[in-house]
């Protein structure tokens, strides 16, 4: 299968409204390279043999974020709108552009090694492992391994939201617990929660190569009797209440959530919320303060926050 592969040199601080400007346009998966991200993981020695040096350098200060299109008709009038919202628009209110942007085509195996070399197996908290199904690993006793092919579907699990929210599900998933994954990507935090005890999860997302990606990764971790994924919009097709519902979208999301989010909580629920820039941290616990939750957490790593609250 053909895909357009459009390429947005920019930086980290505009990557949030890029990303949303992408999946606005219809992107069915995003691969985000971040040196920063490749430097972190390489400060320890035993990570050294998994690091190609070319992966540090992207020749320009800032991100590159490649987003993947069907090759179809009105492709060409979907790139020129994104280029006026990413370059011509921010110029006209006086603004800098948000970044520079380019496109290609490429295949499926194109796309395949475009992130695979980007994906390494990661341990969350010395417990929950993630592991790139191509790869092996040696599994200790307590460890949670999650096998993981992520296909055109957003997220590795190495992104600091990922690893924040997995974080705290460890921290407040308990034996028997309902949990629902909003936004659930390529089903990770699903898995995890499952895996930590949970014994319903339903998983929802937007995009249905979310949602097929999520069945396939659920499938082959073996929780399939325990997480159920719809393709749906936000918690719109959920019923009942769960113990914990861990979202990670974007804070404007997040926000327009919390009027409606306490009647999908039980007593005592637990609210798990990233994709939150640090800046926008005060609108997301501003508006959870005025519904009701009371914050327990916030955790910022790398520009990046999640915030835990109790209903």
């Amino acid at each position: 299968m053909k895909w357009i592969e459009v390429q947005i040199k920019t930086s980290s601080q505009n990557e949030e409204i890029v990303s949303e400007l992408l999946y606005k346009y219809g992107a069915t998966g995003l691969a985000i390279e971040d040196p920063n991200d490749i430097i972190a993981f390489s400060r320890t020695e035993k990570d050294w043999d998994f690091i190609d040096p070319e992966l540090i350098n992207l020749g320009f200060e800032g991100i590159l974020i490649k987003a993947y299109y069907d090759l179809a008709d009105g492709i060409l009038e979907t790139i020129e709108m994104l280029k006026d919202e990413i370059q011509r628009y921010p110029v006209q209110r006086g603004e800098e552009p948000y970044g520079e942007i380019s496109f290609t085509e490429v295949d499926d195996q194109g796309w395949s090694d475009n992130w695979k070399k980007f994906f390494r197996t990661i341990i969350i908290k010395d417990k929950i492992i993630i592991k790139p199904s191509w790869e092996d690993y040696e599994e200790r006793l307590g460890d949670i391994v999650i096998e993981l092919d992520p296909g055109m579907a957003f997220g590795t699990g190495s992104h600091e939201t990922t690893l924040m929210c997995a974080e705290a599900l460890e921290e407040h998933v308990n034996k028997g617990d309902t949990v629902f994954d909003v936004g659930c990507g390529s089903g990770i935090l699903a898995i995890v929660a499952a895996k930590l005890g949970a014994k319903k999860v339903i998983a929802i997302d937007l995009d249905e190569t979310c949602v097929k990606v999520s069945k396939e990764n659920i499938e082959n971790n073996h929780v399939s009797d325990i997480v159920d994924v719809k393709h749906g919009n936000l918690l719109d097709l959920v019923q009942g209440n769960a113990d914990v519902i861990v979202a990670n979208i974007i804070a404007e999301i997040i926000v327009d959530m919390t009027a409606d989010l306490q009647k999908y909580l039980k007593e005592d629920g637990i609210f798990i919320c990233s994709g939150i820039i640090s800046e926008k941290i005060k609108m997301v616990e501003d508006s959870l303060l005025t519904h009701g939750f009371k914050i327990l957490q916030i955790k910022e790593n790398n520009g990046w926050a999640c915030i835990v609250s109790l209903k």
